[in-house]
């Protein structure tokens, strides 16, 4: 059976980390569904948006359509086997800030599902009150970080089943090993192979 992955995209969303962390998953056979959350939570089925989706404006500029509208009760562990919180200041302040998604984070690590924050997107893991634990995040909020955590400058940190990284350019090697612990290390390296990294690997 397939897995399932949930990432998330607000406005100001980092383009490299949604895009790569999606087509890296996808390329494993991972079923992904992005889900836009607005910077007030809009859940009801009234809402224009919530039947058709809006672009995210990444923090390039660049627009993406999301699959969906993020909605609590369709975003469960239940239903899929992985969340993945992307970074972009604005776009991590805006996920990390709401109520809905913070539940969702604790509901995934209480249901032992696993849980992918980047960059900024690591902010999420203190507002939702994790434990003190191993993590990592972009260097321009390891200050709000380093008291709650165990922080490390690790491209990619692991912590039971949150897995943290850094910022663009880890995006690879953060993806990656999100593949290796959903389908296997064989996995990884079918998807990793063809995508010709310099040296042959990440």
């Amino acid at each position: 059976m397939s897995k399932k992955a949930l990432i998330l995209i607000a406005d100001g969303t980092e383009e490299m980390e949604f895009t790569i962390t999606y087509d890296t998953l996808v390329r494993a056979g991972i079923h992904c569904t992005s889900a836009f959350v607005s910077a007030v939570d809009t859940e009801s089925p009234t809402n224009d948006a919530y039947h058709a989706p809006p672009f995210a404006t990444c923090s390039r500029g660049i627009r993406i359509v999301s699959d969906e509208v993020f909605s609590p009760q369709h975003a469960g562990p239940d239903k899929y086997d992985l969340l993945v919180i992307p970074g972009g200041a604005k776009g991590a302040e805006t996920i990390s800030a709401s109520e809905p998604v913070l539940h969702l984070v604790r509901a995934y690590v209480d249901a032992g599902k696993h849980v992918g924050m980047i960059c900024a997107g690591s902010l999420a893991a203190l507002r939702s009150r994790l434990p003190k634990q191993p993590l990592t995040s972009h260097p321009s909020v390891k200050s709000q970080l380093e008291n709650d955590f165990e922080y490390s400058e690790d491209p990619v940190v692991i912590s039971g089943t949150l897995v943290t990284s850094r910022g663009p350019g880890t995006t690879f090697p953060f993806a990656l090993t999100l593949v290796e612990l959903l389908c296997g290390k064989e996995k990884r390296k079918e998807v990793e192979g063809p995508m010709v990294f310099p040296g042959g690997h990440v």
